[in-house]
């Protein structure tokens, strides 16, 4: 079974890099996936959360749900798991952006993307939250789309950066000091 889910994952990323890849969306792509990095338009948007009055809460939450989010991923999973890139396993399959430095699952750029964007969903507006949300879909798709991670890679990124974003949640109105 595990080997089947192994071959479906490569499989799928050839199949991306087959018949949606294209000049038109590898810009893109490329600007959005770099976005991600290091959790940079995330960090961004918590800063700027925590410059407006009336959404403050929102900011702090988003940079504890994201050291959560690299506490889980980045420092904890891809380091027990260890699981090399698509791109150095998958015959036939070629990134479009440099190498990466670290282990393949987790995405850490989907869990902190799902980690600031399911905080945004439920402490903002849904004019703000809807979008948060689309745009943490489109960074996981950004990292198969170049070929640095697999479809389970991805899925594991957001299942743990949301489920690290509803844990933030839950704890915080259990705080003393607030």
């Amino acid at each position: 079974m595990w080997e089947t889910l192994l071959q479906a994952d490569g499989l799928l990323l050839l199949w991306i890099q087959e018949y949606i890849r294209n000049d038109v969306l590898d810009l893109p792509v490329k600007l959005l996936t770099h976005l991600g990095d290091r959790g940079l338009i995330w960090l961004a948007a918590a800063v700027l959360f925590l410059l407006i009055p009336g959404v403050r809460k929102t900011g702090y939450l988003m940079l504890v749900s994201l050291s959560g989010s690299l506490l889980v991923n980045n420092l904890l999973l891809k380091n027990l798991v260890a699981r090399v890139r698509p791109y150095e396993a998958v015959a036939g399959l070629y990134r479009i952006i440099e190498e990466q430095a670290d282990f393949s699952f987790p995405s850490g750029h989907t869990g902190s993307s799902f980690a600031a964007a399911v905080i945004i969903y439920h402490t903002c507006p849904r004019r703000v939250g809807i979008p948060a949300m689309v745009l943490a879909v489109l960074m996981g798709f950004t990292r198969l789309y170049a070929g640095v991670h697999y479809p389970t890679d991805v899925l594991a990124g957001a299942v743990t950066g949301t489920a690290v974003a509803l844990a933030v949640l839950k704890i915080y109105p259990r705080l003393p000091y607030r």
